[in-house]
């Protein structure tokens, strides 16, 4: 008959058995254990107590196993080398396994999703998964390990890295820009506009660019309307008009020539991306590897030319 879960022995009785069993001695399994010998008698004692079974015959000059005593090591240093495993397990899921990272969809879909490729191939353990939103995380509540975002970098708590500065730029198709002189180009063609909800009062609208940039004549808000970054780069893509873009998220279109630059200067913006993760997470293999990843790619994107 199973014995109720309630009814089962101390697991440190249970410990000390399998330790002295296997030593066929109280101190040496002490040693083990890191407890005195008499700890381990007395534990031993309690389990003997506990099962109405003698488990040990003491001699002078041994420690040895009764028949009931010999009966119930195999199963008990089975159930200890399962329980290990159990354990050893969780630990290599934290190591390996799936690594979930969120960020602004925007950032998600025009810088991560191009580059991903060459972390699965370092890490083909980790599967990444990417939840995209404009929303802070909860760390723990929504199982995220760890998150880019875009703000001015003061996260408490967290670890916090400066992955990349931002600035803008107009820019267009470049069939776009074959039709004119920038200047008179923006009288005449359609304004994208970026309506993220981010809050960096640094970051121009289009009224503020033209004004900035001394250019008249420009009914700045007029156009289409875009509350990602990323459909507003598509938008723009696709010739539906010029776009004041995030050099950052616009770099791969503008290095594979989809997109063009207006004119040379560029504004910076006082946002930047950060990588943040808990403290805890970041001792997790699997999130610094990530970490470690990403700020290579930065680096290596900060230092390569955008220009178009």
């Amino acid at each position: 008959m199973t014995r109720p879960l309630g009814r089962l022995p101390p697991l440190n009785a249970l410990r000390a058995f399998v330790a002295a069993a296997r030593h066929l001695s109280f101190s040496r399994a002490a040693e083990e254990l890191f407890v005195t010998p008499a700890a381990v008698s007395q534990q031993v004692k309690l389990l003997e107590d506990h099962l109405g079974h003698v488990l040990f015959r003491r001699t002078n000059r041994a420690l040895l196993l009764t028949d009931e005593g010999q009966a119930l090591l195999p199963g008990l240093a089975e159930a200890f080398a399962l329980m290990h495993h159990a354990l050893a397990s969780l630990e290599t899921l934290d190591d390996t396994g799936v690594l979930t990272v969120s960020m602004a969809p925007s950032f998600a879909a025009k810088w991560l999703v191009p580059r991903l490729e060459s972390f699965q191939s370092l890490h083909p353990d980790i599967d990444v998964r990417v939840t995209a939103s404009m929303n802070l995380v909860a760390f723990a509540d929504d199982g995220v390990d760890c998150a880019i975002r875009y703000g001015l970098g003061q996260y408490p708590g967290l670890v916090v890295d400066k992955l990349l500065d931002e600035s803008v730029v107009p820019v267009c198709s470049p069939a776009l820009r074959g039709a004119g002189a920038p200047p008179d180009l923006l009288r005449d063609v359609t304004l994208l506009h970026d309506d993220s909800p981010e809050q960096d009062a640094s970051c121009p609208t289009w009224r503020m660019w033209l004004k900035a940039a001394g250019i008249d004549g420009v009914d700045a808000g007029r156009g289409l309307h875009f509350n990602q970054a990323s459909l507003v780069l598509e938008a723009a893509i696709a010739g539906r008009g010029a776009a004041l873009a995030k050099v950052q998220l616009a770099g791969e279109d503008l290095r594979s020539g989809r997109l063009v630059r207006l004119f040379d200067v560029s504004q910076p913006v006082a946002f930047g991306y950060y990588f943040v993760c808990p403290p805890a997470k970041a001792a997790q293999r699997k999130v610094a590897q990530f970490r470690d990843w990403i700020l290579r790619e930065t680096k290596a994107d900060a230092a390569y030319p955008k220009k178009n």
